[in-house]
């Protein structure tokens, strides 16, 4: 089940339920959600379940579960089997016929980019990216051609970094750095990969720091693609600094480009 990702607000009433009537709640850090229980005022018992310890771990919650007690699993913040080994405990309920549900809620990637202003009808979700520089941009080259929106998971320290290697790999797209979702200092920084790789470069950002990045644009008759995506927003309504907004971040061009086409295109017409 989803616990929040910084606001408590975000828990579910069926999440409240289900923790309330639980036999057993298994989670990476008993004491990260041993406070999130005690702020919900609930005192299930805690099991750790984690990168280090699941293998070990899972027989014994397999084995509670074909007794046919409740058992929880939860994340640190958020959706878990995003990026923890939640997965393999589904898959071996899956297979010993133990029935299994889902409850939905908070997650960052999907936060991220809703905040990131950037094409969301098809998008990949990639993870962390290796921390060896190397072995970054070979993860990236990977990416590099996939024709969806990418969204990353990337510690603070090796936020810049990770930047400026998706420039030289990815070119010079539109992107946005999130931190501290949902929290007190929740900040979105929206821009090119240029511009952000070397805002962090010089200031680490702080927190969780979630990362969208848009797709590749595409090759031949882009100036063509781009004036007919404008065409299309502006009929629809849209300010030629909205449509240029959004035509931007569709494309992966650069904003100031995509402003200036329009300009060209519709002088004259609304431009707030």
């Amino acid at each position: 089940m989803a616990t929040p990702i910084g606001n408590l607000g975000d828990i579910t009433l069926r999440a409240l339920e289900v923790l309330g009537h639980a036999d057993l709640v298994a989670c990476e850090d008993t004491r990260v959600t041993g406070r999130l229980m005690q702020l919900l005022g609930l005192k299930a018992p805690l099991a750790p379940y984690h990168d280090h310890n699941a293998d070990r771990a899972r027989p014994g919650l397999l084995a509670r579960l074909r007794q046919g007690e409740v058992v929880a699993l939860v994340s640190d913040a958020g959706t878990p089997m995003v990026s923890d080994p939640g997965f393999k405990l589904v898959r071996d309920c899956i297979e010993s016929d133990i029935a299994v549900t889902a409850l939905p809620g908070a997650s960052a990637v999907l936060t991220a980019l809703q905040l990131s202003g950037i094409a969301s009808e098809r998008f990949l979700f990639a993870g962390f990216l290796p921390s060896k520089g190397a072995a970054r941009r070979a993860a990236l080259q990977e990416l590099a051609l996939v024709p969806a929106s990418l969204v990353f998971y990337e510690s603070p320290h090796r936020t810049g970094e990770s930047l400026a290697d998706m420039v030289t790999v990815l070119g010079d797209r539109q992107g946005a750095v999130t931190r501290e979702l949902t929290k007190l200092h929740e900040e979105v920084v929206r821009g090119s990969l240029s511009e952000l790789a070397l805002r962090f470069a010089e200031t680490p950002p702080r927190g969780e720091v979630a990362i969208v990045v848009s797709g590749p644009r595409a090759e031949g008759g882009a100036p063509q693609d781009i004036e007919g995506r404008l065409h299309l927003e502006i009929e629809k309504g849209l300010s030629i600094k909205d449509a240029s907004a959004l035509v931007a971040a569709e494309t992966g061009h650069p904003r100031r480009d995509v402003y200036a086409t329009a300009l060209r295109l519709f002088r004259g017409s609304n431009e707030e």
